[in-house]
This record gives C-alpha cells, structure tokens and sequence, in this order.
C-alpha cells in the first residue's frame, strides 16, 4: 500500500499544506517530528503522532525527532490559558533524556537521528535572532493566533514575550534543519498545526523556498466525544513510573467497542487484513473483545516490551479468574503487588480483609466469607483459615488483596 492509501486507511488526513498527497508516494524526502520536554515522559496522544511517523519511515522517507531543549526552556503557550512556570535546566536535561529514550522504543528498528534545537540556538545571541529571524515575521501573524487573541483579551491572563515568541523558535527550528538537512516536512500533532505553519513561511521568506506541514488528526473517543487518552486517574503516559504497565494495558483493553478497530489503525503496526479481520471477529461477538486484546497486546508490547506484556496478561487473567494464582512467577507477583493491596503472609483470610479494608471489621469479613463471596487463589471458601504462603484473595468481582 502506498503511504497516501495508508494515512488515508489508518485515519491519518487530517490539515496539510500539501496540494496532493500522492506526492509523499514518490521520492524520499527528509522530514522532522518533535516533542518539547516539558515532562519526562511522552502521552499517548504524542504516541498518535509518532506511529504516523513510522508509516513515512517506512515508506522510505527520513526522519529527523526533535527534543525541544531549547523549546522546553520557554514551553508552549497554545492551549494554555495561563503562563507556564519555567522548568529548570536539570529538569529539562532530564526530560530530554527520557523522550529520547522513548523515540528509541517507539521507533525501534527504524533509522532515525535524533536532534535537539537546543543545539543550534545556544550559538544565537539575541540581536542577530531579530535580524536573521524577526525581521521577517509579520506581527499580523503572530497576533492572529487564535490562543494569542484570548490570552489578550479582556478576560485573558495576558502573555510575556518570551511565551509570545515561542513559535518563532519552533519555526526558526524549521529553516535550520532546512538548511542543515534538507527537510522539506515537518509532520505533527494538531495542536501544533499554527506553530508548524509559522516555519513554513519562515522559509518561504528566507530562503524562497517551498516546505510542507503534515499534521495527525486529533483521536476522539467516540462513546464519550471527548479526547482519547484520558483516565479517571488523568493522562496516559508512556514511562512505566507515571502509569504502570499493568494500568496501560487496562486502558487499551478497556477501549470502547465503537472506536476499537480506529485505535488498532492508528495505534498498532497491524496490517490491514489483521485490522479487518479483528473487526469481522467483533461484528459477529463483540462480548469476546478480540480487538480490544489485540489492541492491548500490541502496545503494550511496543512501549513497555513483550515480556513485560506477557506478565501484565497473566496478572490479568488471574484476577479476572481466567488463569491460576499459581501460574505467576515472582515478578509476575511484583507487577501485582504495585497495583492492588497487599499484606503479610501467615494471618488469617479475616485479618487480611479487615488490613487491606475489604472490610469494616471481623464481623463484616465473616459475613462476606459466609455468603461466599469471598475466594482464596480462585477457590470459594465458607469458613476463615489461615494463609501460608502467597495468595490471592478476592472479594466480590473487583476487590483484591496480594498476601506474601
């Protein structure tokens, strides 16, 4: 499939200064995504953007990731209503390292260069910044942003000049690896589309020469309406210290019916016939949530690894009773233990519960044992007894407790 077809197919089109997108099908050109650090870590909705990445990588084209060192010190303003506190340099330099790190994971077995603006503005001093870059910046461009009319207007926060300037150093990144690379393209998120634009037209001025934005659309969850990527628990990321691999798996397994097969388009490397048929598996018995279980070994496995993948299924299906406590390894254990309640062996079932508050109290417990909804390693059990050993105990359908 030519990679129009695919960003066509996978849900990709989205705006572009593009006159014909059956041009991406000829030549390989250059191209930069980039991600400013101010986290440690990537969210999915960033991961939306790089798996479109990888389908221009894998069409032959070069790609340049961008971590936003320079970028980062200053933080992007769209979108925000209020100024952004700065972020210090070791903060910075740690973030780039993370983000880095997670390109590397994203686009493992790709060539790629990874690149920091941060680089070629520590040589800029301030004037020759003007000169070269602000002199050619209209401010009806700058003042017609969106983001810059509410932030000045009679109920907005007001903007510094640093924050105001920030789109003039994301596009001056543009010209630079023009003029260093040759990249032609700069692909983004959509909420970078007015940021990226601003680069186009850098060059254009500068140099008399065309570039092109390709910007991903924003993922929508269809059963809510609202942004994909958001728990109860807030953002998704893609460092396990920020949300365990168990928790992004639950997430993708947890995905509505409605917009399952869109997420394995965009989410996954899956081929078409894989995508199609998971949705035919769907159509005749969505109760079985074969897509959805794709969907969660895939990227999962992407981020976090298989093996890493493989433990989170096993804990899964252990607490949901479709696997023996028994089966779990020692880091399965480990895994389990970060994410539900756990207390120390050699107690009784009773003592465990009213610790790990499953219940009020002994009372409450003995009830709960009695009217049998209370398991030990997936076994129903009448009456309290002692654990020795590690065990699972589990009230009702959703209430856990790791004894060790």
């Amino acid at each position: 499939m030519k990679l129009s077809s695919e960003l066509q197919w996978r849900g990709f089109i989205n705006q572009t200064t593009l006159g014909d997108l059956t041009s991406l099908d000829g030549q390989p050109i250059s191209f930069y995504f980039g991600v400013d650090p101010s986290a440690d870590s990537m969210q999915i909705g960033n991961l939306a953007a790089a798996m479109m990445v990888r389908h221009f990588i894998d069409h032959g084209h070069k790609a340049y990731l961008l971590v936003g060192g320079a970028t980062g010190m200053i933080g992007d303003p769209d979108g925000k209503a209020s100024e952004r506190d700065l972020k210090t340099i070791d903060e910075i330099n740690r973030n780039k390292a993370k983000i880095a790190d997670q390109y590397r994971r994203v686009f493992d077995g790709q060539e790629f260069t990874i690149v920091d603006n941060y680089d070629w503005f520590k040589e800029i001093n301030f004037l020759d910044f003007l000169r070269e870059v602000g002199k050619h910046v209209p401010m009806s461009q700058m003042l017609g942003r969106d983001f810059i009319q509410s932030r000045l207007g009679a109920d907005g926060a007001g903007i510094s000049y640093a924050e105001f300037s920030y789109s003039l150093i994301q596009g001056y990144d543009f010209l630079h690896l023009f003029r260093k690379y040759g990249v032609t393209l700069q692909v983004c998120g959509a909420d970078q589309w007015g940021n990226s634009i601003t680069g186009v037209d850098m060059i254009r001025r500068i140099e008399g020469q065309e570039a092109h934005v390709y910007s991903t659309p924003l993922v929508i969850n269809k059963a809510t309406g609202i942004k994909f990527g958001k728990s109860e628990g807030g953002a998704i990321w893609l460092d396990a210290a920020k949300t365990s691999a168990y928790k992004f798996y639950q997430f993708w397994l947890n995905a509505d019916d409605e917009g399952v097969v869109d997420y394995l388009k965009i989410f996954t490397l899956l081929t078409k016939d894989q995508i199609e048929e998971l949705e035919a598996q769907k159509q005749a018995d969505p109760s079985l949530r074969q897509a959805q279980k794709a969907l969660a070994r895939s990227v999962t496995a992407m981020i976090h690894g298989a093996d890493r993948m493989a433990s989170v299924e096993r804990v899964t299906d252990v607490l949901f009773g479709r696997m023996a406590f028994s089966d779990l390894s020692d880091s399965d254990l480990d895994a389990l233990a970060a994410e539900i309640p756990n207390v120390a062996t050699g107690k009784t079932v009773v003592a465990c519960m009213v610790e790990a508050g499953l219940a009020t109290g002994s009372g409450d417990a003995k009830r709960l044992i009695a009217s049998g909804a209370v398991t030990v390693n997936g076994s129903k059990i009448s009456d309290d007894q002692q654990i020795v050993g590690a065990a699972l105990v589990k009230k009702g359908k959703n209430s856990f407790v790791l004894v060790r």
